[in-house]
């Protein structure tokens, strides 16, 4: 009789405070015949600062689909796999979706062992309504993708919640003010949980301001958290807007285009006219 499958376990690692580690994640890392990894070297200094032990597997972005064969075999063979990304809990804008998925197809256990999580930490102190969020990771490098994808958002009712590598904080921020209205109120964690941590208040034309400003808004790991549409924006034909600004500001100022397009869509007249500027810009 062969041996039972293993397991493979999704554990939580600290986002930047070692004192996060649970104990139950500590045992796992621990117990485990391997643990794959996002970084093996990042992960190695975490189980050397633990004082751990344990084989390393890399499995990331650019490999996972190669490596799941060979770790589907060693839980088959009856091996318990941890799985660690660099920061927080997998999955979550990390590898480890293809394994998990080829795990539970193949009836192997797939337990989680929570912890520390980003999105959920910038929520908890950002002071926005938490009842219901929309996690949107990472935005489009580009900025005409991006705005193209945040203009899809501009109705959106739920608190958002967006990952953001430092080199580009100041232009998502101006890209959200233009599509999402800078009166929009929004929160931006930086280093969370980390001897450095800051929380920026604001709304977004502000937030958007002082990252062009002080160097230290574009250091280090970045949360962006953004209160919801209100119900009126909510109900607002992004592309009706988008034509009736184009429209009349063919003839008419920024200022008078918006609020035009206001009254005609029932959009804010701060987002009708981050429209307008935009539209002016383009087609000088």
């Amino acid at each position: 009789m062969g041996k039972p499958p293993g397991r493979l376990q999704v554990i939580a690692t600290p986002i930047g405070n070692m004192g996060d580690v649970s104990a139950r994640a500590r045992q796992a890392l621990e117990s485990a015949a391997a643990i794959a990894a996002e970084d093996t070297r990042h992960t190695g200094a975490l189980l050397q600062a633990l004082g751990i032990a344990r084989p390393l597997l890399s499995l990331h972005a650019h490999n996972e689909t190669q490596r799941v064969p060979e770790i589907l075999a060693r839980l088959a063979g009856g091996e318990t796999i941890a799985l660690v990304s660099d920061a927080g809990t997998p999955l979550l804008s990390d590898p480890g979706y293809e394994l998990v998925r080829a795990a539970a197809d193949a009836g192997i256990d797939v337990e989680a062992i929570p912890g520390p999580s980003a999105i959920t930490t910038a929520l908890a102190v950002a002071g926005l309504p938490v009842s219901r969020f929309c996690f949107e990771g990472f935005l489009p490098a580009r900025e005409r993708e991006r705005r193209t994808h945040l203009s899809q958002l501009a109705g959106e009712p739920r608190t958002l919640v967006f990952f953001e590598a430092p080199h580009r904080i100041a232009a998502t921020l101006a890209d959200l003010a233009a599509e999402l209205g800078g009166d929009r109120r929004a929160v931006v964690a930086r280093e969370l949980t980390k001897a450095h941590e800051t929380i920026y208040r604001g709304t977004l034309a502000d937030l958007a301001q002082r990252s062009a400003t002080e160097d230290n808004f574009q250091r280090g790991e970045i949360t962006i958290v953004v209160a919801g549409a209100t119900p009126a924006a909510a109900g607002v034909d992004t592309a009706l807007l988008r034509r009736a600004v184009d429209l009349l500001s063919k003839e008419l100022s920024p200022s008078r285009a918006a609020a035009i397009a206001a009254q005609l869509t029932g959009a804010t007249r701060s987002e009708a006219y981050a429209l307008a500027v935009r539209h002016s810009e383009e087609t000088r």
